[in-house]
């Protein structure tokens, strides 16, 4: 459930509740006892506990699907000795004290909201129960230890007394905050990884009352489009507004940083003035560019590529040596919910409302557009329908503060399904050169993996992107499971002028095609079955060799199939989880079939089983829709895909049945989101291979077989 409030209560609250985050697992501070009682029993900044047995949980994360207000209020409410269905959640203003310790902000993305606040949330949870206990034990005149909590009720059993929690939040805020409390064993888990654990965010939205970003509505609202260069690194040379402005319902127009936006009294208006809009146009230096260049620009750079890590010599290693180069292009991210973002900047402040999952960038957006300091730049999180990482943009924020500076009013600024196609920051294209050395045995003695791609973190997060090498770039090639004894790794960036971003499982969902089709020819050219190849690298790891000695038994691999059809299998790796995937699969006039998907993943500690099982499918279905068909091309420096009939996402028709297997592990909580989709591409191009005898090495499916 959502709790909503008014905004002067929204403000109140948090306000009470904005101080003092330690990052890690120490305990926030607590509000003031004049806050808590305005605000209920509020311990910390996590779990605040009101009079009418309501408890609300603030979730610092952004809620796009993946089930984190679940996972939150499962911590929380587990260590509080809470049923779910009390429980309700908002999401925490851009405060520090619920920054994540990994980014240092408000930041949802790496699959990084278990593995955060794992322990955080408990001992927010915790520290509530043990006050609240501390109370009712101080008015009975009994020692704590003597009491017990469940269904948010104190009870001591020797005298058969029983306090519920709403009746001690008066209490328990008068009491000093434990500095530390202990947390339930384990084996005394009500909800942690329980299937019976309903999500909390599921309610409204079955009953409408949920509110998206593109459901936002502020009093005078108008509504803007934005028309943006069609050529990469484009600028406005002039523009005509006079036919614009005759469309009924047309405000204004405006030129903004990214193009030209129309100003009008709903959507539609605003879309229809930019259609009449006359636009020129300075197209830049890349008015000629294209896929094919880029790719050829790609394959060049490869010999000046930087070596990044090694280990052993590969220059001493003898025996047979294979080689393959893979190639794959740009996607676009393609969330459902459409691009959007509503801004009012004031003289006084600003207020931002964002399907967002950088709300810290989205205030510093606010502060640059608008001069005003933080305290006067305020981020209402709304629910994301999807974002996989597009989301983790604040383009159509900032289109938003702008219009709004410009035009005085509050401003909701939605993309179209094309503009969102054509001006994404997309999964970057890639060439991977790798090739590999067979001793006398068969067994794999050396490793060159070589990686050009365009830089995300340059941009995004410069701290890591350093003498020309973006390590982020190397996800699924420098970290992979396999213990080879000789190993280079080797990085070249391709810069281009494409905007590049963040997609599910980034770097990896192409990466991981690559280094698992050739671990695959490897295997064959070896004459060694492909589980059993992949086992001899693994000895050192028993958490890779669980899911691939559970996927292959739960897929019964090997076995024989149906004529036409066969099984590839493939190792993925993701945010310190690990998952194996079998694919059952056919060729139906040159197009690919996945009939069947049997993933084992290992996540560590379970929080939320079925959200597990659900963002697992998930992943692998959005892995399977990248690799079939999906592509982003240039042409003259423009993008050539414009919505759904020709960037295609996956049809019901299209999706196979996906089971999913997780393999129990007492590690910390990591990430499962993005797990899914590393390992797909490639276990279906190995099924290919055992199909027609082809090795697949260019991505979409539908190019390489066309």
């Amino acid at each position: 459930m959502s709790t909503t409030f008014s905004r002067g209560s929204f403000i109140r609250l948090t306000s009470a509740l904005g101080a003092g985050l330690a990052l890690g697992v120490q305990m926030p501070a607590r509000a003031t006892p004049e806050a808590a009682a305005d605000a209920g029993f509020a311990p910390n900044v996590w779990v605040r506990v009101a009079p009418d047995e309501s408890v609300t949980i603030y979730v610092s994360k952004a809620e796009m699907g993946q089930g984190v207000a679940t996972g939150f209020c499962t911590l929380a409410s587990e260590e509080l000795d809470v049923p779910l269905d009390r429980v309700n959640y908002v999401f925490a203003p851009v405060s520090k004290a619920y920054a994540d310790p990994i980014f240092g902000d408000i930041t949802t993305g790496g699959s990084t909201s278990m593995l955060s606040f794992f322990l955080p949330l408990r001992k927010a949870g915790a520290t509530a129960r043990a006050m609240l206990v501390q109370a009712a034990a101080a008015g009975w005149g009994v020692a704590p230890g003597e009491c017990t909590t469940a269904n948010g009720v104190v009870t001591h059993a020797a005298s058969q007394r029983h306090a519920t929690y709403g009746s001690l939040t008066a209490a328990a805020a008068a009491l000093p905050v434990p500095a530390d409390v202990a947390l339930k064993d384990p084996g005394a888990f009500t909800l942690i990884g329980k299937k019976s654990v309903q999500r909390v965010d599921v309610p409204a939205k079955v009953n409408g009352t949920a509110k998206f970003g593109i459901d936002v509505n502020v009093p005078e609202m108008v509504y803007a489009s934005v028309e943006k260069p069609p050529v990469f690194g484009g600028t406005v040379a002039s523009f005509d507004a006079s036919a614009a402005k005759k469309v009924h319902g047309v405000l204004d127009v405006v030129q903004i940083s990214s193009g030209v936006a129309v100003v009008a009294t709903n959507t539609w208006a605003a879309k229809q003035g930019r259609e009449a809009l006359k636009v020129a146009w300075h197209d830049g230096p890349n008015a000629n560019l294209s896929s094919e260049e880029l790719f050829a620009d790609a394959r060049a750079l490869v010999p000046r590529a930087k070596l990044t890590g090694s280990k052993g010599n590969v220059a001493a290693v003898t025996g047979r040596t294979l080689h393959a180069t893979y190639q794959g292009p740009f996607l676009a991210h393609a969330t459902m919910e459409p691009v959007n973002a509503t801004a009012h900047v004031r003289a006084d402040g600003v207020d931002v409302w964002a399907p967002t999952q950088v709300a810290s960038r989205c205030q510093s957006s606010a502060m640059r557009i608008s001069g005003l300091p933080a305290d006067r730049c305020s981020v209402h999180t709304t629910l994301l329908g999807g974002g996989f990482g597009r989301k983790l943009e604040v383009d159509a924020v900032e289109d938003a503060l702008e219009v709004s500076k410009a035009v005085g009013k509050p401003v909701k600024v939605t993309y179209t399904r094309e503009d969102d196609v054509q001006h994404d920051f997309y999964r970057p294209s890639s060439v991977n050169v790798v090739s590999g050395t067979l001793g006398d045995a068969g067994n794999l003695v050396s490793l060159v993996h070589t990686v050009v791609a365009p830089s995300i973190s340059r941009r995004w997060l410069p701290v890591l992107y350093k003498d020309g090498i973006d390590p982020l770039a190397l996800d699924g090639v420098a970290n992979v499971a396999y213990a080879v004894p000789n190993t280079e790794v080797r990085y070249a960036e391709q810069e281009r002028g494409i905007p590049v971003g963040f997609m599910r499982a980034p770097a990896a969902n192409f990466n991981t095609f690559a280094t698992e089709s050739f671990m695959d020819e490897l295997a064959h050219a070896a004459g060694k079955d492909p589980v059993a190849f992949r086992l001899a690298l693994l000895s050192h790891d028993p958490r890779a060799t669980g899911v691939l000695q559970a996927v292959a038994a739960k897929a019964a691999y090997g076995k024989q199939m149906p004529a036409g059809r066969a099984q590839g299998i493939a190792l993925g790796l993701w945010g310190g989880s690990y998952g194996a995937l079998v694919a059952d699969v056919s060729l139906q006039d040159k197009n690919v079939k996945v009939h069947h998907v049997t993933i084992a993943v290992d996540c560590g500690t379970v929080v939320n089983p079925d959200i597990v099982q659900t963002q697992v499918s998930g992943a692998v279905l959005y892995g399977l829709a990248m690799a079939r068909t999906g592509k982003i091309t240039i042409k003259n420096g423009r993008v050539e895909q414009h919505n759904f009939y020709d960037y295609t996402v996956l049809r019901h028709d299209d999706a196979p049945r996906v089971d999913v297997t997780i393999v129990a592990s007492s590690a910390k909580p990591t990430g499962i989101g993005e797990l899914g989709v590393p390992p797909i591409a490639p276990a279906i191009g190995n099924a290919v291979f055992k199909l027609n005898g082809k090795r697949i090495r260019t991505l979409p499916f539908s190019d390489a077989l066309a």
